[in-house]
């Protein structure tokens, strides 16, 4: 077609320019298109690249304007001869530019596009479909650049170069990567025997362009080339045996004279040119067919051989043809001719044998390999070995050949070949094989069917002539071998020290998978190199490893007044931060092990393995249950130190103690005992022993650790006599057994004393873990009930649908949790079973999204008791059974079917979660969104103030709900109001009517004559019970006024312990107990590095809760108004110049609201810090103020609230409308509080200090203060 275009055009003549513009003449675009190159016709694959190849032609053709260009438009009234030219010339060109389009495009698509009338509607079409096409081209090309990598086999230049390219395609798609990413990523795909070189370019600071790396690159190829002697490579047509220098053989070796022809592919070895054969006298050569000399196989009368004939391991015979005669057995003079596949002709001077030796390993031998020194490469017919059997698998650019499944070698391709992969040519011909081509047996091939065995092994077969002598070669080597079996060198073993505390080895063991039944999950040991004395803790987290060494470390220290010198650990986390830091401030030489070299602390590590394997021994042989593991791990230290040295006959008790140990009152750990029930607790009807377990022996105490095996007495036993096991004493202070201890006898009636924790028993066994442990227990039946009681709230509620799993999703697990309900006083209140289903496994974004829920604020439900009571109205609780399960879900989650719940015949299916499940992050979320939806349908208003209080006020009365998760308070102003208000809750949901309120978040709710009263009593009795100061004396007041506390700069006391007692009276403090508020307040701000001092202060605190464990907070009638007091101790902390903020508000004559906090910036006076304090008070103000406007029946507008306040400065700031102060975060609180007053949320009014209820909550003040202050916060002893 272009033809005739061209030769039509011709006739035309040249193209003139008109005010159309410049239209290249055809003539003068013929010259050019000779000169440029065409670009290959497009096949619907990489239509960018052939787009621009194509718009570069049309442009040196100055035809890419028409892609673009609509036809002009000449109106006939207007049309002239010269408009008219120029638009026959104009279509003209534009058809020159369709043509080369459509002449770039195969023929299965010119057949398509051939009908488009323009040039640009052909160029839009072809965009509109392989653009569109192409829109996944950046993934691809993005994972073809992250796949490539470079290979040994290829010269790193061409690899680069193919490199460039990806990065090519990747910036034509828009994607912008910078040119250090570039160079980069180019130096970290090097090939493997390039990483020296690698390296070396990674730390040059100097930044390179692409242009240096590839210069660099060529260098460092081209030095490497050379070294290896390499010749130049020329172009080839056909496989290639590469070969190195070391391999040839000798040049004294013989080569036999042949005339035959050898075949390979890529080489004609069919017959002569012309057909004619060139005489040179008798064939003098050996016949392939029979072996004797004189004729040819194909004059052969022989019967033909079978070529393909294998024995062993053999190979079929391959021709290949070679230009190098030191390669060959043997060698013959002919001048048989060779012809290649471009007509040339080549000289076959000789025939002979020759062995390949693949990389490997495998060594393959060729018969009738022809010698043509004109060939600058030695070539192999891959069609011959294909043809005998073997398998050439071509991948990309790389083959691999194999044979019956054997791997035998691979190659890669180059320049248009494929280079085999052989390391080098001997000559060693078996002359007794029976095949011409056969695999030599390498001691590899040996040692790798009898599985890797050892070569000394491969020795002892070979002498008992069970495999070949070939089956070893000298100094052989496996490379599986070295990495697979190697091993370090032996550690070499410590001078053991000769004096105590010199060094001591420690380290954590970890056995979390089952907790004991006091919650511990790991112990740490801490070891005498010089005496092996060994002391063990038990721990619940590995923070605690700090707490216990010291604890061990001002124990020994003190028992043997010698200081500890070296310590030596692992490079666990738990002796990282604080464990160094302990050791440089006390000097101690902290030595860790190399990483992965547990050997290094090989006497720790032999401890734990000990300790474990005895304690293994001692619960299998007396049946009692996993958990126990804490006390068979302490027993089994305590022998242990008992136990002589392995290498003396001492124990390491006697070097410690620096005496003999006894053994006499020793007994079996586990074995059943009858314990007396001591005096105290003895009943004077009844039994007087209780069977028990022996457990242990106390620490630091001459008594054994029993458990309790049955007993109705709540309280550890101890006893001094034992029907069946003798509590005996410790050696230093033994006791003849007739003297007897006569009791001190007192009148006054005492509370009983606390023996600690050494005398702890367990009651009852705790909460099962697993189903099966639940439905086996003694308690099986409870749980059995609790179980069904779950599983009929799940499907009356319809939370699932059974459905089959979807392909590629994967069911989310469950598990059950038990959990027994406990009354205040103690007892059982119900068996509690709840299914969870595991959502840390759900993903963001996929299984949820959002998963905030609020619930209420403890202020909020004192505020709606105060109201209760000061309107005398009845307050009832319901909760709501499985309440999460009724949120309804909107993404698709599916769950396991519950292990004892399947469906009969749908085993095999899963449960798809229709409406949300406890454990599921969203499953707070959707139970809040659903109840609030159900309230508000049912008239309900949420207090915008706290969205967890809902209102409804009617003209028969009005009712308030309270919600705290699956709990909640109803009051209301009659009966008919609370009664319908459950009837809908039942309606709609699972409801566990509770009656009239009794418990709310732990805090009892009590009727009294006077209104209602809030108490934590069982709360306190548990906390002193935990932290054993029960039998401690009183303290009148919270905080001693005489201790002045300050951050602690040495070591930490029981930082866990320190930091529990402080979370155990947070949450009684903001519940009911504001006179704790200051005392907490302040030491928790040491909770990170308690000292001895903080801890006092802390026990006198636990003193004051003991003298005050009665106390609650009683709401009554009067006063009904919301009132406040606030005040600020200005710098109550010296180090840090800060002071602290107090302050309080009451309704009906008790705390509804209250908090001490430190001021977090410093003020320079006392009317600044009074003025912080207000500022806050006035904010806590607002919102009680707000919240009130909600409550139905309150008188609106809501009165100011006042505060009242003991600073006249303050107060007259803080109404003056100026402020001349220079501190502007002062200004701000000025500015508040102004506007709070000018708004009437607030008023302030003086009070004096005396009368002030909030100075407790800034300092610590005498015990009439105290008590005065207390009353005024309603916080009175229970009647």
């Amino acid at each position: 077609m272009s033809t005739t275009v061209a030769n039509s055009s011709s006739t035309m003549g040249p193209l003139e320019s008109t005010t159309m513009g410049p239209l290249v003449g055809t003539q003068a675009a013929q010259a050019v298109a000779n000169h440029a190159e065409k670009p290959e016709k497009f096949s619907g694959l990489n239509f960018k690249r052939w787009q621009q190849k194509m718009l570069f032609y049309l442009t040196t053709l100055n035809l890419a304007r028409f892609l673009t260009e609509s036809p002009p438009e000449v109106a006939e009234e207007n049309a002239d001869a010269q408009s008219v030219s120029a638009l026959q010339a104009w279509k003209h060109s534009e058809y020159l530019c369709r043509n080369y389009v459509l002449n770039g495009l195969v023929d299965s698509l010119y057949n398509v596009y051939c009908k488009i009338s323009t040039a640009k509607e052909l160029w839009e079409s072809l965009e509109r479909k392989y653009k569109t096409e192409d829109a996944g081209t950046k993934k691809f090309v993005v994972a073809k650049f992250l796949d490539y990598k470079m290979v040994d086999s290829k010269t790193v230049i061409n690899q680069v170069q193919e490199l460039q390219v990806i990065l090519s395609d990747i910036l034509s798609e828009g994607m912008v990567l910078g040119e250090t990413f570039q160079v980069a990523a180019m130096i970290e795909k090097l090939p493997p025997t390039w990483v020296d070189f690698k390296n070396y370019l990674k730390h040059k600071r100097k930044e390179m362009t692409m242009e240096d790396l590839v210069v660099r690159l060529r260098i460092e190829e081209d030095n490497r080339l050379a070294q290896k002697g390499s010749q130049v490579e020329a172009h080839a047509k056909a496989n290639v045996v590469e070969y190195g220098q070391s391999s040839r053989f000798n040049k004294n070796d013989k080569v036999h004279k042949s005339n035959s022809k050898g075949k390979g592919k890529g080489v004609n070895l069919g017959p002569k040119k012309g057909g004619v054969k060139k005489k040179v006298g008798p064939f003098k050569g050996r016949c392939y067919n029979c072996g004797e000399t004189g004729h040819r196989a194909d004059q052969c009368k022989a019967p033909k051989k079978e070529k393909a004939h294998m024995i062993d391991d053999d190979m079929p015979l391959v021709a290949m043809i070679t230009d190098h005669t030191d390669m060959l057995e043997e060698e013959m003079v002919g001048d048989e001719k060779l012809y290649m596949g471009n007509g040339a002709t080549a000289n076959i001077k000789g025939e002979g044998d020759v062995i390949l030796k693949w990389t490997s390993g495998k060594e393959l031998a060729l018969s009738n390999v022809l010698y043509v020194p004109e060939l600058h490469k030695s070539l192999v017919s891959g069609w011959l070995l294909n043809k005998f059997g073997f398998r050439l698998v071509f991948e990309s650019d790389k083959f691999v050949l194999s044979k019956r499944g054997m791997f035998v070698g691979k190659g890669y391709a180059q320049n248009g070949m494929f280079k085999l992969n052989v390391m080098t040519v001997k000559k060693n011909i078996n002359k007794n094989a029976s095949t011409s081509a056969y695999l030599i047996e390498s001691s590899n091939v040996w040692h790798g069917r009898l599985g890797h065995v050892n070569f000394n092994s491969l020795r002892r077969l070979i002498k008992l002539n069970h495999i070949p002598a070939s089956a070893i070669e000298p100094n052989s080597k496996c490379k599986t071998c070295v990495e697979a079996k190697q091993t370090r060198s032996s550690f070499k073993s410590i001078e053991r020290k000769t004096k105590p505390l010199d060094m001591i080895h420690t380290d954590v063991c970890d056995l979390k998978s089952v907790p004991t039944r006091g919650g511990n999950k790991y112990f740490i040991t801490f070891i005498d190199d010089s005496t092996r004395y060994c002391y063990v803790y038990l721990l619940k987290s590995k923070d605690e490893a700090i707490d216990k060494f010291v604890l061990y470390k001002t124990e020994v220290e003190n028992q043997l007044n010698k200081k500890i010198k070296v310590i030596r650990s692992d490079r666990g986390g738990e002796y990282v931060s604080p464990f160094a830091e302990v050791c440089a401030q006390n000097c101690i030489i902290h030595e860790c092990t190399a990483p992965y070299s547990p050997q290094q602390n090989g006497i720790a590590e032999r401890k734990n393995r000990t300790l474990k394997e005895m304690m293994n021994a001692m619960l299998i042989s007396s049946g009692l249950s996993e958990d126990m593991w804490g006390e068979a791990i302490l027993s089994a230290n305590y022998l242990l130190n008992k136990i002589p040295l392995k290498n003396k006959d001492v124990t390491p008790y006697e070097l410690w103690m620096g005496r003999e140990p006894s053994y006499k009152y020793l007994r079996v750990w586990g074995c059943l005992a009858k314990v007396v029930v001591p005096p105290p607790k003895a009943q004077k009807i009844g039994p007087k022993i209780v069977d028990c377990v022996f457990i242990g022996y106390a620490q630091h105490s001459s008594a054994y650790r029993f458990l309790v095996h049955e007993s109705k007495n709540p309280d550890g036993k101890t006893s001094s006599s034992s029907p069946v096991d003798e509590i005996v004493q410790d050696e230093s202070q033994e006791q003849s057994e007739d003297e007897e201890v006569e009791p001190r006898r007192s009148k006054r009636q005492r509370t009983e004393k606390s023996f600690g924790p050494d005398f702890l028993t367990y009651m009852v066994e705790g909460d099962p873990q697993t189903y099966k442990e639940a439905v086996t227990s003694s308690e099986g039946p409870q749980w059995k009930k609790a179980i069904k009681s779950e599983i009929d709230s799940i499907l009356q509620n319809h939370t699932w649908e059974l459905v089959d799993l979807p392909p590629g999703c994967k069911p989310l697990g469950y598990r059950w949790l038990f959990k027994r309900k406990m009354k205040p006083d103690g007892s059982i209140d119900k068996y509690k079973a709840r299914l969870v289903i595991k959502g840390y496994r759900q993903k963001e974004g996929l299984d949820y999204f959002d998963t905030y829920s609020p619930v209420t604020r403890i202020t909020s439900v004192r505020l709606v008791l105060a109201i209760a009571a000061l309107r005398k109205l009845e307050v009832h609780q319901m909760d709501v059974k499985t309440a999460f399960l009724n949120g309804e879900l909107d993404e698709e989650i599916y769950m396991e079917q519950p292990e004892g719940f399947s469906a009969p015949g749908q085993e095999g299916k899963v449960c798809k979660l229709v409406k949300s499940l406890y454990g599921l992050k969203q499953a707070p979320k959707q139970w809040h969104q659903k109840f609030d939806q159900v309230m508000i349908n049912n008239g309900f208003k949420i207090n915008e103030c706290d969205k967890c209080v809902y209102i409804k006020d009617t003209s028969r009365g009005y009712v308030m709900l309270c919600l705290y998760v699956d709990d909640m308070l109803i009051i209301g102003s009659n009966d008919h109001m609370i009664r319908s208000t459950k009837d809908m809750l039942k309606a709609r949901f699972d409801m566990k009517d509770m009656g009239l309120a009794d418990v709310i978040l732990g805090v009892k709710i009590i009727r009294t004559q006077n209104g209602l009263v809030l108490s934590q009593s069982h709360y306190v009795d548990k906390i002193l019970e935990k932290f054993n100061s029960n039998d401690t004396s009183i303290a009148q007041t919270p905080i001693d006024t005489s201790h002045h506390l300050t951050k602690n700069r040495g070591e930490g006391v029981a930082q866990l312990e320190y930091s529990r007692v402080i979370g155990s009276l947070m949450y009684l403090m903001t519940s009911t107990r504001p006179d704790l508020a200051y005392a907490v307040s302040r030491l928790s701000r040491y909770t990170s590095n308690p000292s001895s001092e903080h801890w006092k202060s802390m026990t006198r605190l636990l003193r004051y809760l003991r003298y005050t464990r009665n106390y609650g907070l009683h709401y009554g009638q009067d006063p009904a108004v919301v009132e406040g007091y606030s005040d600020a101790n200005w710098i109550s902390d010296i180090k840090d110049s800060k002071s602290t903020s107090g302050y309080v508000f009451t309704l009906g004559g008790a705390a509804i609201s209250w908090k001490s906090s430190k001021q977090t910036i410093i003020a320079r006076s006392t009317m600044e810090s009074e003025f912080i304090a207000l500022d806050k008070a006035g904010e806590e103000a607002e919102w009680l103020r707000q919240f009130l406007e909600y409550v139905p029946k309150w008188p609106k507008p809501v009165t100011a609230i006042c505060i009242h306040c003991d600073c006249q400065s303050a107060i007259g700031r803080s109404q003056s409308a100026m402020y001349n102060g220079k501190s502007r975060h002062i200004r701000r609180r000025h500015n508040t509080i102004r506007q709070l007053l000018s708004t009437g949320v607030i008023t302030i009014d003086y009070v004096k200090s005396k009368d002030n209820i909030a100075d407790p909550l800034t300092k610590g003040l005498s015990r009439e203060v105290v008590h005065k202050s207390s009353r005024g916060m309603g916080l009175k002893p229970l009647e």
